[in-house]
């Protein structure tokens, strides 16, 4: 992953864009953990970071990014530019955590 370019600009400072490949998206559903659950129902009554959450997160972050990545590079690309996040409720305890951009290739 570290020769290829993420940037949330739409270009790359310092590189050129010679080709533009299109959108490419990565994404991953994640349910929330029973036990997880319990101890982010305690901590509402004390306050403070759900740290089992923020892990969570972090994970699904990076699956559904290293899957644009997987994606960018099928279409022959070595940056993605314009990268956004976005996230869903898919059902009661589960979400989708879902990213894209614009694929392209720098000089």
């Amino acid at each position: 992953m570290s020769d290829f370019i993420l940037s949330n600009l739409e270009t790359v400072p310092g590189r050129e864009i010679i080709a533009y490949k299109g959108l490419v998206q990565g994404n991953t559903v994640r349910a929330k953990h029973v036990g997880r659950d319990i101890m982010a129902g305690l901590k509402n009554i004390v306050g403070g970071e759900l740290r089992g959450y923020t892990e969570l997160l972090e994970d699904a972050r990076q699956e559904a990014t290293a899957r644009m990545i997987e994606d960018a590079r099928g279409q022959g690309a070595n940056a993605v530019v314009n990268v956004r996040f976005s996230t869903s409720a898919i059902t009661a305890g589960a979400s989708e955590l879902y990213v894209y951009g614009t694929a392209v290739v720098i000089s």
